[in-house]
């Protein structure tokens, strides 16, 4: 059985083998001992913070683990608040007009306008799954049990959320937003700066990044062609967001040009539609057959999340098998989440 569940201490070298394979531009999970275990304390600190006044600094790093086999094959989290520490960055697309009576010359210019305008809010992140693994709908488990998350602990977090996608940069780690922008700022690879970022290092954004509108159409066509656009790994992803409900308001990364999706969470789908019910344990009928569901714990630090196929949907409460209530931690009667995993059996 797939299962999502925290972080744990001693899945250090499963992280480091998955961080091993995401490739240039994944700055959330990059192949370095050092930062993956800072990101798995910190996790785990986040995890067994019974009481929080306000969103903050919190990580809530999970894995999707295979029962059958203890492998972990799959990173998904979310940020309580970004850039309480260090400013965060991203342009917005917007537009300057101008305009000449005398010549009858009216020019609206699309711009790239520096910003921090994500400061505070709440994050969507780290989301990997191995190759091996994108079947059987194992992909909308990871991404959409973060929302189960949200919908248990909305006190944790924003009331807007967003996620920042994987822009477009080939196989060598070139991106044509850097080539034809970041480069002539910071005279370094994109591969590098992605780097620094990742490992937490922002100041030299501060300090070498123009604050002035950028024209786009001084851009490479290459570069504007890529604004907005997602890494095509990336492209089911953002699929799922916006079967969600997630919307792109125009914001994209400095590096790369990957958009941003937000929502605010009382709009995501998951977390609107989702019920608590009773759980009762003992046969199911026809398990493995019909809809999909997530069903999902109600705990903190040991929350779980799993897939389940019922031919009808719950009334009242929910009958789980045997398997599915261990790998749950729930007992008879205890409260479990349950929402179906896609508006109207979509994809």
């Amino acid at each position: 059985m797939m299962v999502i569940r925290p972080i744990h201490q001693d899945d250090l070298k499963s992280l480091y083998r998955l961080a091993e394979k995401t490739g240039i531009g994944f700055t959330s999970l990059i192949a370095d001992e050092e930062s993956l275990q800072r990101k798995i304390v910190k996790a785990t600190r986040s995890f067994n913070k019974d009481v929080i006044d306000k969103p903050n600094d919190e990580d809530y790093l999970m894995v999707l683990e295979d029962t059958d086999t203890g492998d972990i094959v799959g990173t998904t989290g979310l940020l309580g608040a970004v850039g309480l520490d260090e400013p965060f960055y991203s342009y917005h697309l917007g537009t300057i007009t101008h305009s000449s009576r005398e010549l009858g010359v009216h020019n609206i210019m699309p711009t790239l306008v520096l910003n921090n305008d994500f400061t505070g809010f709440s994050e969507i992140c780290t989301l990997f799954l191995e190759e091996d693994y994108r079947h059987s709908k194992n992909g909308q488990l990871l991404s959409k049990s973060r929302f189960m998350f949200l919908a248990q602990f909305p006190e944790r977090f924003t009331d807007k959320i967003f996620a920042e996608m994987r822009g477009i940069c080939d196989e060598n780690g070139v991106s044509p937003l850097w080539e034809s922008l970041g480069r002539h700022f910071f005279s370094i690879d994109f591969e590098r700066a992605d780097e620094l970022t990742a490992l937490g290092s922002k100041q030299f954004i501060a300090e070498l990044m123009p604050n002035n509108p950028v024209y786009v159409n001084l851009l490479t066509p290459e570069a504007r062609n890529v604004l907005g656009k997602v890494h095509k790994n990336t492209v089911p992803a953002r699929h799922l967001l916006e079967q969600e409900g997630f919307r792109y308001e125009n914001y994209v990364d400095i590096f790369d040009g990957g958009p941003t999706l937000e929502a605010r969470v009382r709009d995501i789908r998951a977390v609107r539609d989702s019920r608590l019910y009773l759980a009762t344990i003992g046969e199911v009928k026809e398990a493995g057959t019909g809809t999909y569901y997530l069903v999902a714990n109600v705990k903190l630090a040991d929350y779980r999340c799993i897939l389940i196929q019922r031919p009808t949907p719950p009334h009242g409460g929910i009958v789980l098998t045997e398997e599915e209530a261990k790998h749950l931690l729930v007992e008879p009667k205890d409260p479990v989440r349950v929402v179906e995993l896609s508006p109207h059996g979509g994809y």
